[in-house]
């Protein structure tokens, strides 16, 4: 049987230190939560996987065929990377990437960079129209491809930022749920990192020594509302150490009847039962 470290090119390389196996241990054990918890796995699946070329995207491949390579993921994977048209963005990077690790892979190219910048108003963040279009095109090769879901490299980080962004700017209790059917009803939508830490992302993808692509290719504006509450939550971090998963712990802990949202819990039909001595 081939070394833990051998199952697929992806691991070639791979440290051999005590830290890594555990690092390496933790990622598949919260990425295998994460997917049985929620569900994902159905008969005949294949998964559009999508790749950024981002420490998340990178970690996200290599996580899913370990566990594919451990009879856990019987699902079929499809690496996907689209080209929006970025300035600058290094086009050759995935595309050698994934045929050096023998990764079954589609490129597109599609300019969304161009129509972004020509409908964003001036001052206005350039990544809701960015997103829209992006997951529209992949939703569309998902189609193209005979694929069943389009899978994301979403992880806690950015799950607690998006539930921190609807709360403090768009006055909801909301933010990217681990598994979503999309509006057409023909495909899901996963991220199977749900459960796993920025930080174990970030030194997985980097000890790996993969071939990162930065992410402000785009000339990200200095100040967006997401790196305002990135700061809020590294802080409360700092203070208080363990913060952060105790809050995405509550998100998995929610009780509609002590919140205030009629259509999640009938207040209205709340009745005193008149058998209670305390009752008048």
């Amino acid at each position: 049987m081939l070394d833990d470290s051998d199952i697929h090119p992806l691991f070639h390389g791979a440290p051999d230190t005590v830290a890594f196996k555990k690092l390496r241990k933790r990622l598949v054990r919260d990425t295998r939560e994460a997917i049985d918890r929620y569900g994902m796995i159905a008969p005949g699946g294949k998964w559009l996987v999508c790749l950024s070329g981002g420490k998340d995207s990178y970690t996200l491949l290599a996580i899913l065929y370990e566990l594919q390579w451990r009879g856990l993921l019987p699902v079929e994977l499809l690496a996907c990377n689209l080209d929006q048209g970025q300035p600058n963005f290094p086009a050759t990077v995935l595309p050698a990437f994934l045929t050096q690790m023998g990764v079954p892979h589609r490129i597109e190219y599609r300019d969304t960079y161009s129509v972004v910048m020509d409908k964003t108003p001036q001052g206005r963040t350039l990544c809701t129209m960015c997103s829209r279009l992006r997951r529209a095109n992949l939703y569309r090769i998902a189609r193209e491809e005979g694929c069943t879901a389009v899978v994301l490299g979403h992880h806690r980080d950015d799950i607690l930022e998006t539930f921190f962004l609807n709360l403090f700017h768009g006055g909801k209790l909301a933010t990217m749920p681990p598994k979503l059917k999309n509006d057409e009803g023909d495909l899901f939508l996963y991220r199977p990192l749900a459960h796993v830490a920025e930080a174990d992302c970030e030194k997985f993808a980097r000890d790996m020594n993969y071939p990162i692509i930065p992410c402000d290719l785009c000339g990200s504006q200095d100040g967006l509302q997401r790196q305002q509450i990135k700061r809020l939550l590294d802080g409360w971090e700092a203070n208080s150490p363990g913060r952060r998963q105790k809050i995405f712990s509550a998100l998995m802990n929610a009780r509609p009847s002590h919140l205030l949202d009629p259509a999640l819990f009938d207040f209205a039909g709340l009745t005193l039962d008149h058998n209670d001595p305390e009752s008048p």
